[in-house]
Protein backbone atom coordinates (compact mmCIF):
# COMPACT_ATOMS: atom_id res chain seq x y z
CA UNK A 1 0.00 0.00 0.00
CA UNK A 2 1.06 3.59 -0.58
CA UNK A 3 2.44 5.45 2.46
CA UNK A 4 0.14 7.71 4.48
CA UNK A 5 0.91 11.32 3.55
CA UNK A 6 -1.62 13.01 5.82
CA UNK A 7 -2.99 11.71 9.10
CA UNK A 8 -5.45 13.77 11.15
CA UNK A 9 -6.41 12.52 14.61
CA UNK A 10 -8.60 14.07 17.30
CA UNK A 11 -8.60 17.45 15.55
CA UNK A 12 -10.45 20.25 17.32
CA UNK A 13 -10.56 23.80 15.97
CA UNK A 14 -11.88 27.15 17.13
CA UNK A 15 -12.59 30.56 15.63
CA UNK A 16 -12.44 32.81 18.68
CA UNK A 17 -14.90 31.28 21.15
CA UNK A 18 -16.63 29.16 18.49
CA UNK A 19 -15.68 25.49 18.78
CA UNK A 20 -16.12 24.29 15.17
CA UNK A 21 -14.38 20.90 14.88
CA UNK A 22 -14.99 18.23 17.51
CA UNK A 23 -12.47 15.45 17.00
CA UNK A 24 -11.89 14.91 13.28
CA UNK A 25 -10.07 11.69 12.28
CA UNK A 26 -9.07 10.73 8.74
CA UNK A 27 -6.04 9.86 6.64
CA UNK A 28 -4.96 10.14 3.03
CA UNK A 29 -2.40 7.92 1.32
CA UNK A 30 -0.01 9.02 -1.38
CA UNK A 31 -1.77 9.35 -4.72
CA UNK A 32 -5.28 9.17 -3.27
CA UNK A 33 -8.10 11.63 -3.81
CA UNK A 34 -10.52 11.97 -0.92
CA UNK A 35 -13.47 14.29 -0.52
CA UNK A 36 -14.80 16.12 2.51
CA UNK A 37 -18.55 16.24 1.98
CA UNK A 38 -21.27 17.89 4.03
CA UNK A 39 -23.80 20.66 4.16
CA UNK A 40 -22.84 24.33 4.48
CA UNK A 41 -21.42 25.05 7.93
CA UNK A 42 -20.59 21.40 8.65
CA UNK A 43 -16.86 22.12 9.10
CA UNK A 44 -15.37 21.02 5.77
CA UNK A 45 -13.48 24.23 4.95
CA UNK A 46 -12.44 24.61 8.59
CA UNK A 47 -10.88 21.15 8.37
CA UNK A 48 -8.56 22.04 5.50
CA UNK A 49 -7.80 25.46 6.99
CA UNK A 50 -6.87 23.69 10.23
CA UNK A 51 -4.45 21.44 8.33
CA UNK A 52 -2.66 24.64 7.25
CA UNK A 53 -2.92 26.38 10.62
CA UNK A 54 -5.32 29.03 9.30
CA UNK A 55 -7.74 28.92 12.26
CA UNK A 56 -7.65 30.72 15.59
CA UNK A 57 -6.77 27.65 17.64
CA UNK A 58 -6.44 23.94 17.02
CA UNK A 59 -5.55 20.84 19.01
CA UNK A 60 -5.04 17.17 18.28
CA UNK A 61 -2.59 15.70 15.78
CA UNK A 62 -1.91 16.51 12.11
CA UNK A 63 0.96 14.57 10.56
CA UNK A 64 2.18 15.54 7.10
CA UNK A 65 4.57 12.92 5.67
CA UNK A 66 5.26 11.79 9.23
CA UNK A 67 5.94 15.30 10.59
CA UNK A 68 3.69 16.53 13.41
CA UNK A 69 2.49 19.99 12.37
CA UNK A 70 -0.17 20.99 14.87
CA UNK A 71 2.18 23.46 16.56
CA UNK A 72 3.96 24.68 13.41
CA UNK A 73 3.27 28.04 11.68
CA UNK A 74 1.55 28.02 8.29
CA UNK A 75 4.68 28.84 6.25
CA UNK A 76 6.52 25.79 7.63
CA UNK A 77 3.50 23.54 7.06
CA UNK A 78 3.22 24.66 3.43
CA UNK A 79 6.89 23.87 2.84
CA UNK A 80 6.18 20.24 3.63
CA UNK A 81 4.56 20.17 0.19
CA UNK A 82 1.01 21.49 0.62
CA UNK A 83 -0.84 23.65 -1.91
CA UNK A 84 -4.11 25.39 -1.04
CA UNK A 85 -6.71 26.58 -3.53
CA UNK A 86 -9.18 28.62 -1.44
CA UNK A 87 -12.84 29.07 -2.27
CA UNK A 88 -12.31 32.81 -2.82
CA UNK A 89 -9.44 32.00 -5.30
CA UNK A 90 -7.18 34.87 -4.18
CA UNK A 91 -6.25 36.12 -7.65
CA UNK A 92 -4.14 39.30 -7.68
CA UNK A 93 -6.41 41.50 -9.78
CA UNK A 94 -3.77 44.10 -10.72
CA UNK A 95 -1.40 41.43 -12.11
CA UNK A 96 -1.68 39.65 -15.43
CA UNK A 97 -2.56 35.98 -15.64
CA UNK A 98 1.08 35.07 -16.27
CA UNK A 99 2.36 37.33 -13.47
CA UNK A 100 -0.02 35.53 -11.10
CA UNK A 101 1.51 32.23 -12.23
CA UNK A 102 5.08 33.45 -11.68
CA UNK A 103 4.39 34.78 -8.18
CA UNK A 104 4.07 31.72 -5.88
CA UNK A 105 7.13 30.51 -3.97
CA UNK A 106 8.39 26.96 -4.36
CA UNK A 107 7.46 24.51 -1.60
CA UNK A 108 9.13 21.51 -3.22
CA UNK A 109 10.81 20.20 -6.37
CA UNK A 110 8.91 19.22 -9.49
CA UNK A 111 6.61 22.21 -9.93
CA UNK A 112 5.06 22.52 -13.39
CA UNK A 113 6.65 24.85 -15.93
CA UNK A 114 4.61 27.55 -17.64
CA UNK A 115 4.57 25.43 -20.81
CA UNK A 116 3.14 22.48 -18.88
CA UNK A 117 0.54 24.74 -17.26
CA UNK A 118 -0.49 26.18 -20.61
CA UNK A 119 -0.78 22.70 -22.11
CA UNK A 120 -3.09 21.70 -19.25
CA UNK A 121 -5.04 25.00 -19.29
CA UNK A 122 -5.11 26.34 -22.89
CA UNK A 123 -7.49 29.14 -21.82
CA UNK A 124 -4.78 30.58 -19.58
CA UNK A 125 -2.30 30.67 -22.44
CA UNK A 126 -4.76 32.68 -24.52
CA UNK A 127 -5.35 35.06 -21.60
CA UNK A 128 -1.78 35.16 -20.25
CA UNK A 129 -1.49 38.95 -20.69
CA UNK A 130 -4.98 39.74 -19.34
CA UNK A 131 -5.40 41.32 -15.92
CA UNK A 132 -6.86 39.15 -13.18
CA UNK A 133 -10.00 41.30 -13.07
CA UNK A 134 -10.66 40.63 -16.77
CA UNK A 135 -10.71 36.84 -16.41
CA UNK A 136 -14.03 35.02 -16.24
CA UNK A 137 -14.96 33.09 -13.11
CA UNK A 138 -13.93 29.83 -14.76
CA UNK A 139 -10.60 31.28 -15.90
CA UNK A 140 -9.93 32.60 -12.41
CA UNK A 141 -10.59 29.15 -10.98
CA UNK A 142 -8.22 27.57 -13.49
CA UNK A 143 -5.59 30.17 -12.59
CA UNK A 144 -6.02 29.54 -8.86
CA UNK A 145 -5.46 25.81 -9.43
CA UNK A 146 -2.60 26.32 -11.89
CA UNK A 147 -0.80 28.59 -9.46
CA UNK A 148 -0.41 25.90 -6.81
CA UNK A 149 0.79 23.40 -9.43
CA UNK A 150 3.74 25.73 -10.07
CA UNK A 151 4.89 25.44 -6.45
CA UNK A 152 5.86 21.75 -6.45
CA UNK A 153 3.17 20.92 -3.87
CA UNK A 154 2.44 17.20 -3.62
CA UNK A 155 -0.71 17.48 -1.45
CA UNK A 156 -3.44 19.69 -2.95
CA UNK A 157 -6.21 21.12 -0.78
CA UNK A 158 -9.01 22.24 -3.12
CA UNK A 159 -11.97 24.13 -1.65
CA UNK A 160 -15.24 24.27 -3.64
CA UNK A 161 -13.52 24.59 -7.00
CA UNK A 162 -16.71 24.03 -9.03
CA UNK A 163 -18.98 26.48 -7.22
CA UNK A 164 -20.85 28.82 -9.55
CA UNK A 165 -19.10 27.60 -12.71
CA UNK A 166 -20.62 26.62 -16.05
CA UNK A 167 -20.89 22.85 -16.73
CA UNK A 168 -18.25 22.98 -19.49
CA UNK A 169 -15.72 24.48 -17.04
CA UNK A 170 -16.64 21.89 -14.41
CA UNK A 171 -15.93 19.14 -16.97
CA UNK A 172 -12.54 20.71 -17.73
CA UNK A 173 -11.65 20.78 -14.02
CA UNK A 174 -12.68 17.14 -13.72
CA UNK A 175 -10.28 16.20 -16.54
CA UNK A 176 -7.48 18.21 -14.90
CA UNK A 177 -8.01 16.49 -11.55
CA UNK A 178 -7.89 13.06 -13.19
CA UNK A 179 -4.62 14.02 -14.86
CA UNK A 180 -3.13 15.25 -11.58
CA UNK A 181 -4.14 12.02 -9.86
CA UNK A 182 -2.50 10.02 -12.64
CA UNK A 183 0.67 12.05 -12.03
CA UNK A 184 0.65 10.80 -8.43
CA UNK A 185 -0.50 13.93 -6.62
CA UNK A 186 -2.53 13.55 -3.44
CA UNK A 187 -5.75 15.55 -3.37
CA UNK A 188 -8.26 16.57 -0.70
CA UNK A 189 -11.39 18.00 -2.27
CA UNK A 190 -14.03 19.99 -0.38
CA UNK A 191 -17.05 19.82 -2.64
CA UNK A 192 -20.80 20.46 -2.65
CA UNK A 193 -21.26 19.00 -6.14
CA UNK A 194 -21.45 15.29 -5.34
CA UNK A 195 -22.02 14.33 -8.99
CA UNK A 196 -18.66 15.94 -9.78
CA UNK A 197 -16.84 14.38 -6.83
CA UNK A 198 -18.27 10.85 -6.90
CA UNK A 199 -16.39 9.43 -9.91
CA UNK A 200 -13.10 11.09 -8.94
CA UNK A 201 -12.61 10.07 -5.33
CA UNK A 202 -11.17 6.94 -3.75
CA UNK A 203 -13.01 7.73 -0.52
CA UNK A 204 -15.59 10.17 0.81
CA UNK A 205 -15.63 11.54 4.35
CA UNK A 206 -18.96 13.08 5.39
CA UNK A 207 -18.74 15.82 8.01
CA UNK A 208 -21.65 16.95 10.15
CA UNK A 209 -21.46 19.36 13.10
CA UNK A 210 -17.67 19.24 13.09
CA UNK A 211 -17.37 15.45 13.17
CA UNK A 212 -16.95 12.74 10.53
CA UNK A 213 -20.21 10.79 10.58
CA UNK A 214 -19.62 8.46 7.62
CA UNK A 215 -16.79 7.11 5.47
CA UNK A 216 -17.76 5.79 2.05
CA UNK A 217 -15.28 4.02 -0.22
CA UNK A 218 -15.64 4.23 -4.00
CA UNK A 219 -16.81 0.61 -4.22
CA UNK A 220 -19.57 1.27 -1.67
CA UNK A 221 -21.23 4.20 -3.46
CA UNK A 222 -24.15 2.20 -4.83
CA UNK A 223 -25.01 0.42 -1.59
CA UNK A 224 -24.63 3.58 0.52
CA UNK A 225 -26.40 5.98 -1.82
CA UNK A 226 -29.42 6.23 0.47
CA UNK A 227 -27.20 7.08 3.46
CA UNK A 228 -25.44 9.79 1.43
CA UNK A 229 -28.78 11.17 0.28
CA UNK A 230 -29.96 11.44 3.90
CA UNK A 231 -26.73 13.12 5.03
CA UNK A 232 -26.20 15.43 2.07
CA UNK A 233 -29.63 15.86 0.52
CA UNK A 234 -28.28 14.78 -2.90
Amino acid sequence: MSPTLLKVAGLHAWYGESHVLHGIDFEVRQGELVTLLGRNGAGRTTTIKSILGLVGKRSGSIEVAGVETVNLPTNRIARLGLGYCPEERGIFSSLSCEENLLLPPLVGPGGMSLDEIYEMFPNLKERRNSQGTRLSGGEQQMLAMARILRTGAKILLLDEITEGLAPVIVQTLGRVIRTLKEKGLTIILVEQNFRFAAPLADRHYVIEHGQIVATVHKAELAEKSELLHDLLGV
